[in-house]
């Protein structure tokens, strides 16, 4: 009763919201034409509810694509137009400029929002640890996370990441969870296979699943479609590469049944090791364990500012790298995006990391 209540809560507090929002932008446009509000609200309905739509089926992409876009105008309406409500109250005679002077800000913050978002960088970064057993003396590591591939994450997105990742000759490529957005369906559709097949590296692709593959219900499908792009699946597995380092791939934590990171650690610890875990829920436990090096992604470190502000008190790490006495960590903001496909206070990056397997003595 009382979930069902927060709930009801939620719709109606949600629910005042996008009818404020649309009372305002009604009362702008009223300025210059006349317009039906029985008819515009039916359509502000839409665009508002269009997140929730769009889960009915997967053929609605339209009510996708414009929920996407809405949740910029929820994400900083919440500061807009209670402003240009208080200006307009003071000014009631300016209520056209006000209006032209928030939908400028609108079109700056998509600007430079979708700029971050689709012109990836790449983050150098590197690092030295003992070399115990290991028969290499130097490693070129790409990471990346949060591709959410779909629809507005799309194949083009993908090929950026393919010509950057392969301009750097790794030796190993990790894809640290959230490949796809929830249903791996547009990666199906739009041939996105293709294009991950052409990742090139000398010790293979790895990845983990990330809480948005459970999200989507669909992990057979995803990890099939992953091994036909030579993608190899880490879930809950520690493997040996190279007779150099041993790679751990973590199951998400959202699945609660999946294994402590103690019954994933190597028999044998002569060999440097690697954990793909996809949310950085606790670092102090691999350090505890050994592990010399461990990627994470999830925060999207923010994503939009200042969400970021709250990654920084969920997360002991929530972006960028941390030694912590022998274990070298890293959170990657991610490749791709969730939801809107701005980023503000962020950019869509992967990091390349040159490490130096160095002797005991050295």
């Amino acid at each position: 009763m009382k979930r069902f209540g927060a709930i009801l809560l939620v719709i109606l507090v949600y629910s005042a919201i996008v009818f404020y929002f649309g009372w305002s932008v009604h009362a702008w446009l009223e300025t210059f034409i006349p317009v039906n509000k029985w008819f515009f609200g039916v359509v502000w309905g839409l665009i508002g509810y269009a997140i929730l739509i769009a889960r009915i089926d997967h053929r609605l992409r339209l009510f996708n694509i414009i929920g996407s876009y809405w949740m910029i105008i929820m994400q900083y309406g919440i500061i807009l137009f209670p402003i240009g409500t208080i200006v307009t109250w003071i000014f009631p005679s300016q209520l056209r400029w006000i209006g032209w002077m928030i939908l400028a800000v609108f079109l700056f913050i998509l600007m430079i929002g979708t700029y971050n978002a689709f012109t990836p960088v790449v983050r150098d970064l590197s690092i030295k640890m003992t070399k115990k057993d290991a028969k290499l003396d130097k490693l070129k590591v790409v990471v990346a996370s949060d591709f959410h591939l779909g629809l507005l994450s799309n194949k083009a997105h993908l090929k950026r990441f393919v010509k950057k990742a392969n301009e750097e000759h790794p030796d190993l490529i990790l894809l640290v969870g959230d490949l796809v957005d929830d249903d791996p369906i547009w990666f199906v559709k739009n041939g996105m296979s293709e294009v991950m097949k052409q990742l090139d590296s000398t010790y293979g692709v790895y990845g983990v699943l990330g809480n948005h593959e459970y999200y989507g219900k669909k992990i057979p499908l995803l990890v099939e479609e992953m091994e036909a792009s030579n993608v190899h699946m880490l879930l809950d597995e520690t493997i040996l590469l190279a007779d150099s380092l041993y790679l751990t791939g973590r199951e998400d934590l959202t699945n609660k049944k999946r294994k402590q990171l103690s019954g994933l650690a190597p028999e044998k610890r002569n060999l440097p090791w690697f954990v793909m875990d996809h949310t950085p829920s606790n670092l102090l436990i691999p350090e505890k364990e050994g592990v010399d090096f461990h990627v994470s992604g999830h925060t999207h470190r923010g994503q939009m500012w200042p969400n970021h502000i709250f990654t920084r008190k969920i997360f002991e790490l929530d972006y960028g790298y941390k030694q912590k006495g022998s274990l070298h960590a890293i959170v990657s903001s991610g490749f791709g995006f969730w939801g809107p496909p701005i980023r503000l206070g962020s950019q869509s990056e992967l990091w390349v990391v040159n490490i130096k397997l160095e002797d005991v003595k050295a």
